[in-house]
């Protein structure tokens, strides 16, 4: 009998127990994630699709919780590049508690400026496209 005790305690205690998920919106359906570095590099490639990032939590909007930020995994380079995640005001908000955990979002690209030719002191200036996922549902761990 104590045996037994002691078998279940040490079980108990030796298996480690994991925090659950916190999932918010629909959730995350896609099984394949594609590397935030390639849709950082290359984003109207991917605009307009629906796609599944994994990465490290970088920054959180402090007002609302509408938007955060997401590196790579094992990102270098200061700051690392990152890929802005945003939501629909008030339909998910991304806690502040987020920044430095994990996160898996699923969403679709989509252009929200630039791409447009300005004119400054008489001349054309050409101003860069900007990309984000526009989340859907995410998990953070």
């Amino acid at each position: 009998m104590r045996a037994a005790a002691a078998l279940l305690l040490t079980c108990l205690f030796a298996t480690p127990i994991a925090a659950a998920d916190t999932t918010l919106g629909t959730g995350v359906t896609l099984d394949t994630a594609t590397p935030i570095a390639d849709v950082i590099a290359k984003p109207a490639g991917f605009a307009g699709r629906t796609i599944r990032v994994e990465g490290v939590v970088t920054a959180v909007c402090e007002h609302m919780g509408c938007w955060m930020t997401l590196a790579p995994a094992g990102a270098t380079g200061e700051p690392p590049a990152t890929l802005r995640l945003k939501v629909d005001d008030g339909v998910i908000v991304f806690p502040v508690s987020s920044r430095g955990k994990t996160a898996v979002a699923q969403g679709v690209i989509e252009q929200v400026g630039g791409d447009e030719h300005h004119k400054a002191d008489g001349a054309a200036q050409a101003v860069a496209a900007t990309y984000q996922l526009k989340v859907t549902g995410a998990l953070l761990r």
